[in-house]
């Protein structure tokens, strides 16, 4: 690969003697790595495992993972591993439930989900992308994902000033140079030059400042990139403590992981590199807000736009497991939201744009329920309330088309579709015909025609799980 040679002079200069291992890593093959949803999948498998991480793990080969019906499920989500690291950052903080963490640059989702599954109980996720089509994939990938603890907003860093004092955690995964996807993604080689990098570094201080009010006083900010550039990384914590006092937050690391610990003055921050880890290339600090304040208390609204009757919350609550979810209403349909966290849900709703909260159970027509498919993929799912219909992987692929299946059902009405005890969606038995409730937004567009009996067997021998 032939990088750029103002880039490799700069890397020349901070590698020194590793500079011939760092650009022969570019010519090696990329690795695949998964993290698994351990609240839908808890099986064993025989994959070697990310050692930072506990759900992370390589493949030995990339599948065609639009042909799994597992990842359309949320049942695991393709992430670099390198990014998995943020699960250091938050089990070495020793954190206690009931915090609240935005996620300020989430999509496509991959932190977002990760924090998730990461959390302590009682915890309140917002996940936040300022491009709305990208908040959409956001909003999608954790309605795959499952949990209801989740708010998806649409707005600027600097709309979070709205919320002084609000968060406990801030995770900023910047917008970059984007020089460790090199190797990944050639685009992103092209699209590099030394005045795109400086203008990311502006871009990265004015978002860093735009949100810092919303961090409460102790509170934590995890700052990471995709980029070698010091200027978008050590550069900006000392940036960040002329502009804020900030404290180091220092992470323990194993030599076997290959991360590469660095200094900005006082602060560790840590390195990923091709040529010592499998990934690729990342950055990461994490530093704390000085001040001993406890996060804001958001005042009691009284008035909830969003209260629902008894009758439409004996409704939802039919068809959830979960009794500590309020089960709220927003225009014709049925929202189901922790209850430790309505009163934060309508302060963010009085200040921000929200995509999504929650898990949607359903939509009320006339006296009827027509059940979700967010509702489907969800960890909160009453799966008593439901007959099922049991799916090959080929049914299984047809549902995902939105084509017309016809199973073997004599249960009328809602049935839950399935896939090796993974629920896909809906289908509504009429009797003599299915009708299919998947979102024709998420449907696989690809053909897959050539993909049936043997070739599909083949395929289906790459799946991870």
């Amino acid at each position: 690969m032939n990088l750029p040679e103002i880039f490799s002079a700069r890397m020349k200069a901070i590698l020194g003697e590793e500079y011939a291992k760092f650009e022969h890593s570019f010519d090696q093959d990329i690795v695949t790595t998964i993290r698994i949803n351990s609240s839908k999948y808890s099986e064993k498998n025989r994959l070697a495992k990310v050692p930072f991480c506990d759900t992370g793990f390589f493949l030995p080969q990339r599948p065609l993972f639009t042909l799994d019906p597992f990842i359309h499920s949320g049942v695991y989500y393709v992430q670099e591993c390198s990014s998995m690291f943020l699960e250091q950052a938050i089990n070495q903080l020793n954190l206690k439930g009931g915090i609240k963490v935005l996620d300020l640059c989430a999509s496509p989702g991959g932190k977002s989900t990760h924090l998730s599954s990461l959390l302590p109980e009682n915890s309140l996720l917002v996940s936040n992308d300022v491009i709305r089509s990208r908040s959409q994939i956001l909003s999608e990938n954790l309605k795959k994902w499952g949990d209801s603890s989740v708010i998806v907003t649409n707005n600027d860093p600097y709309d979070f000033q709205r919320l002084p004092h609000f968060f406990d955690i801030i995770v900023i995964d910047a917008p970059c140079s984007g020089e460790g996807l090199f190797r990944r993604d050639p685009g992103a080689m092209q699209e590099w030059s030394p005045e795109n990098a400086q203008l990311c570094t502006k871009r990265q201080q004015r978002i860093l400042a735009d949100v810092w009010p919303s961090l409460k006083e102790g509170g934590i900010l995890i700052y990471s990139t995709c980029t070698f550039n010091p200027e978008e990384n050590e550069k900006n914590i000392e940036w960040l403590n002329d502009f804020a006092d900030i404290i180091p937050v220092e992470l323990e690391i194993l030599p076997e992981w290959g991360v590469t610990q660095t200094q900005a003055g006082n602060f560790p921050c840590y390195r990923f590199y091709p040529h010592k880890v499998f990934g690729e290339g990342f950055f990461m600090a994490v530093v704390r807000k000085s001040g001993d304040k406890e996060a804001a208390t958001s005042r009691k609204i009284k008035d909830n736009p969003l209260w629902a009757t008894k009758v439409e919350k004996e409704m939802g609550h039919k068809l959830i497991n979960d009794q500590n979810l309020e089960i709220l209403k927003f225009e014709d349909s049925l929202l189901a939201f922790p209850v430790n966290g309505i009163n934060e849900l309508l302060h963010i709703k009085n200040n921000l744009r929200i995509v999504h909260a929650g898990i949607k159970v359903g939509e009320i027509k006339q006296k009827d329920l027509l059940p979700a498919h967010e509702l489907a993929l969800s960890n909160i799912l009453n799966r008593g309330a439901f007959s099922e219909i049991k799916l090959d992987l080929e049914q299984a692929l047809t549902y995902l088309k939105r084509d017309e299946i016809s199973p073997i059902s004599t249960n009328k009405g809602w049935n839950l579709i399935t896939y090796r005890n993974i629920a896909l969606g809906w289908v509504k038995n009429l009797g003599n015909r299915y009708n299919s409730a998947f979102p024709k937004e998420w449907r696989i567009r690809m053909s897959i025609s050539e993909y049936r009996g043997e070739s599909l067997q083949k395929e289906t021998e790459k799946f991870p799980l």
